[in-house]
This record gives structure tokens, sequence and C-alpha cells, in this order.
């Protein structure tokens, strides 16, 4: 059971292969509680309520445990919040728990369910920049920083495209002009946007159903899946990066690839001189007035994991969220340019898209690290493991953070119910339904 369900429970990627879509048998929610099963309690804890990074990857309450208590589990870097209050957020709280919408099988459900069967740890909604509605569960509280597995992308991802709006990247250059440790990589000749827009050809596999695909080597080399006995593969992140190789042409079409932020990730501490924690940290996290730090998983050469790495409290991504939607401002103040913002928003090639396979997602781009919807309400999210969602809708001025503990972990898996939720919000909010 431990490969597989690592694989199910850990796959990293938004978009595995059409055989790895289905949902296998899941836990009911209660039985994944940490906080009622009161693990970790204890000093010390007895040995069945004991979370260890080992035993995260086999029980779906233990890695329900471990998206709040990573910073236990292994190392990590602080991103600090910065010397100043936090920025104060407005309250207009409404009641949107008996919201009802149809699920996915047309049968009506509650909002207060779907958050239930969706294994939410904790949901903020945000309009016109006020918080409407907050709710916790499964012990996380205000002040702890959860993971955001994927949504980790999009701060690489506004990072980078920060970087080329300023004129530090050239989108066109390739990798190699400012990683040449990689010329005889997958990346050797991939060009910086190619990498952005995951477009790039590399022997990468994110596949669950095979043991042999790359992503178990990834998950090992960073640290978060421990090496078996005599593992004869690498075991620090870059030194993996720098084994794969090329496999297709570039730019050819969309292919989720966490390896691809972790180049990104790379290129931007060799270019700037500055760590991924203190890149979010002076250009984002200060800026949105954080209310506490957060904090990125780093591998053991002490490699800063910027694909998946980053932790972060349910008000703070609400912040940056409304952030984004304000176009880079903050109460007036300006935090990154609006260009940057409406970049992202412009989206990609929709037809390169399908290349993935995700039919759930036709209709969907993928850049800069953002999915964008090209919906009619301009909807576009950071998505993440487990689901993790910043869903942020600009014509209903609305900004949604979900954080999840969900065992099947891919968020392909909930796609459709999840939109369902956020229009229902929208609706219920005075604006019109999103187009399909």
């Amino acid at each position: 059971m431990t490969r597989r369900y690592l694989a199910t429970a850990l796959l990293i990627g938004l978009g595995g292969p059409a055989q790895a879509q289905t949902a296998p048998q899941l836990p009911p929610p209660e039985k994944t509680d940490p906080a009622a099963l009161q693990l970790m309690q204890g000093f010390p804890p007895p040995p069945d309520k004991t979370v260890t990074l080992g035993t995260v990857l086999r029980v779906p309450a233990n890695a329900r445990w471990a998206n709040q208590h990573f910073r236990e589990l292994g190392p990590t870097v602080a991103v600090w919040r910065g010397p100043g209050g936090p920025s104060a957020l407005k309250s207009a709280p409404r009641d949107l728990d008996a919201l009802a919408f149809e699920d996915d099988k047309a049968q009506r459900t509650t909002f207060a369910d779907w958050q239930k069967s969706t294994y939410t740890d904790a949901l903020l909604v945000m309009h016109k920049g006020a918080v409407v509605y907050e709710r916790y569960d499964a012990g996380l509280r205000t002040n702890v920083p959860h993971v955001l597995w994927s949504m980790t992308k999009s701060f690489t991802g506004l990072l980078t495209a920060l970087a080329i709006h300023e004129g530090k990247l050239d989108p066109k250059a390739k990798i190699s002009q400012y990683l040449p440790e990689l010329a005889d990589s997958a990346w050797g000749d991939a060009t910086l946007q190619q990498t952005l827009d995951m477009t790039t050809a590399v022997r990468y596999g994110e596949d669950i159903t095979n043991p042999k695909a790359e992503i178990f080597q990834y998950l090992i080399s960073n640290g978060l899946v421990p090496a078996p006995a005599n593992y004869p593969g690498p075991r620090t992140m870059l030194a993996f990066l720098r084994s794969l190789p090329k496999d297709g042409e570039h730019g050819a079409g969309f292919a989720y690839k966490t390896v691809d932020t972790e180049i990104l990730g790379w290129l931007l501490q060799r270019t700037s001189g500055k760590s991924f924690a203190e890149l979010v940290s002076e250009r984002i996290w200060r800026g949105i007035g954080a209310e506490e730090d957060a904090y990125v998983w780093v591998d053991s050469s002490g490699a800063q994991v910027t694909s998946i790495g980053l932790s972060a409290t349910l008000r703070d991504l609400g912040r940056f969220g409304e952030m984004i939607r304000q176009g880079g401002e903050v109460n007036g103040k300006r935090v990154l340019p609006k260009e940057v913002i409406d970049e992202i928003r412009k989206g990609a090639d929709r037809e390169k898209f399908k290349a993935s396979g995700l039919a759930p997602r036709f209709g969907y781009s993928y850049h800069n690290q953002w999915w964008i919807s090209h919906d009619a309400a301009g909807s576009f999210e950071a998505k993440g493991l487990n689901g993790q969602h910043l869903h942020i809708n600009p014509a209903a001025e609305l900004v949604i953070v979900k954080l999840s503990s969900h065992p099947a972990g891919n968020t392909i898996l909930t796609h459709n119910l999840d939109r369902r939720a956020f229009e229902a919000v929208a609706k219920a909010i005075g604006v019109k339904a999103l187009a399909k």
C-alpha cells in the first residue's frame, strides 16, 4: 500500500494521465481529522498517535496533520513578514453554510457539506476586500501556516514575471544562458517562457500508476520521501534536475511538470543573488502586510523547494489574493506593477493546453504558472495538491482561499464540484453565473 498511497496522496502534479484521475476508495473525512484523533498529543505522544515523515505518506490522517506542521518534520526557512504591523482586513460576515447548489451528480448540496466532502481545513471568502466568510476545521488555527503545495508555483511564476517586467530576465532567452550547468539537460535549449508555461519537452513523468515515474525520484531528492535503503538515484534536488534529458520538441504543448518550476526557482535565485524566501518576503509578503511569517521547505543541501515548498496562513493568502485582484495594490499602495498581473491574466494558447489531456479543464490555459479559466468572469487560479485553491473572480470582486487535505490529491478530481461552489458564492453575492 505504501507506494500506491504515496502516489495518490502526495501527487505533486495537478494533472496526471487520464487513468490517474479516478478517485480511490476514500476514508470518511471525520476519520482523517487529526484533532479528533488526537495525533501528536501528549509528551511523548503514543506510538500510534505519532506522525513522522515516513508515516505521512501512508496514513491520510497523518498527512492532514502534516499539512499544518511540515516545519516540525524537516528543514524549513522563514519568509519574514517584515517589521510593520499587518494590514487590516475589513469584515462583512455572511452565513453561507446553507447556500445550496447542484453537485456533479445534479444533486443538491450545501456550501458546508461541500467543504466537509472535500476535506477542507480552512476556507476564506473575500468580497470587495472584506472577509465575508471564514471557517477552520481539523485543528487548524488562524495563526498556523498550512502547506500550499503547487500553489507555490504561482508565487514563483509571479516573481519570474516581475523580473521579466523589470528587464532583469528575457522570456526568449534560453535557460542555459542563465544556468550554463543545464546546457546538456532537458532545458539546455528551452526558453524561459516555455518553462514558465510548462511547454518544455522533458523526460519526466508524474504518472501515479507507474512506480518508475520520475515523480518518485523528485520527492526523494527534495527530502519529502525518505530514500529507500541503497537508493542509487540523486539525493538532492539540483542533482536530480541536472539528470533529466530532453524528450520531444519544446513548445509543442502543455504538460504539467513540477520540475519546470524548480528550474525557475533556481534561475531566480542565481540571477538575483537572493534566496526564494528572501524574494517572497521582499517583493510580496512585506508588501501585502502579512500577519504571520510563511515558510519554505528545503532539501538536504539547503536548496529551497520553489514548486511545492511554501506554507502560509489562510488570512495572509487572502491578503495576497486581494492584492492580485486589485492589480498589484494593497489599500492604495502599489506592491506589484499592474502590467505583471495583466500579463498573467492574458493566459496562453488554449489549444496547446489540450495536450495535457485534462478534459475537465479544457478551455483553460496555463500561463506564468497560473491557471487561467478564460471564462466570462475572467477568473484565474493558483492550485495545489490535496485541494489547495486561490480562486480570483474579478467580475464578482471575489477572492476565495481553500486549504484542504483531500486524500486523493489531484485537484482535477474535484474540479467541477469546486467550480460549482465558487460559482454559487459569486451568484449569492449578486453577480451572474460563470461561463462554463
